[in-house]
């Protein structure tokens, strides 16, 4: 898989992508990631990637020519997906769609908003994390980017792992985990989970997602 990733930050991607398991990915040719300096795609000494908005109003709009040029020149194939607070929101069947395809562009905005056009005829669809502003879009994009690649076959150890997350099985909360020592400052390890008895371990981990799932997103159970 490819991930491109356009953005007038390139460098603030190059630490996270180096650790873990999107390191471990790259490292073992799973993915790879190609990182897309916007400013490149300027014409004047400024390298400038942003101007006034048309009708006024505060703040800098971000200049389509840049992203349209950028993506003539990586001919990206697959979701190519605007970072905007007016996307709907991500979620984790966004990210095993994302996973089986071969590639996946990512573009990032900043400042005020981004052109429309590039939102209407160059990005296949818009999302955002929540609902709530970031300063651009390259939270979004390295967070999208680790949760795709985490579902992608070989790049964590354990699968199982994957499969017991929040919102991996039937949508729901995952249950809470507990390790050694069973007994610290006087709280106690459930006696089910060190019961071994692998049924009653099940259903008290299917009880608990329930319960935490009712109590705190409420909506997913409607889902």
């Amino acid at each position: 898989m490819r991930i491109n990733i356009v953005s007038i930050f390139p460098g603030f991607f190059e630490g996270p992508l180096g650790l873990s398991i999107p390191a471990r990915a790259a490292q073992s040719g799973l993915v790879e990631y190609r990182l897309v300096d916007l400013r490149e795609y300027t014409h004047d000494r400024h390298r400038t990637v942003d101007d006034v908005p048309y009708g006024g109003g505060a703040g800098m709009v971000m200049k389509p020519d840049p992203f349209f040029e950028a993506l003539d020149d990586v001919k990206p194939e697959g979701p190519i997906v605007l970072l905007s607070a007016r996307g709907r929101r991500f979620t984790h069947a966004d990210a095993v769609r994302f996973s089986v395809a071969q590639e996946l562009t990512l573009l990032c905005g900043h400042y005020k908003d981004v052109d429309q056009r590039v939102a209407d005829h160059l990005a296949t669809e818009e999302v955002s994390l929540g609902d709530f502003v970031l300063s651009g879009g390259e939270v979004g994009a390295l967070a999208i980017t680790d949760a795709v690649v985490r579902l992608l076959p070989g790049a964590m150890g354990d699968h199982d792992a994957a499969a017991t997350d929040s919102f991996y099985d039937e949508g729901l909360l995952s249950a809470p985990s507990y390790t050694r020592p069973p007994v610290y400052r006087g709280h106690e390890v459930p006696e089910v989970l060190r019961s071994g008895d692998h049924a009653k371990i099940a259903a008290w981990r299917r009880e608990q997602a329930l319960r935490l799932t009712r109590e705190r997103r409420p909506e997913l159970l409607d889902e």
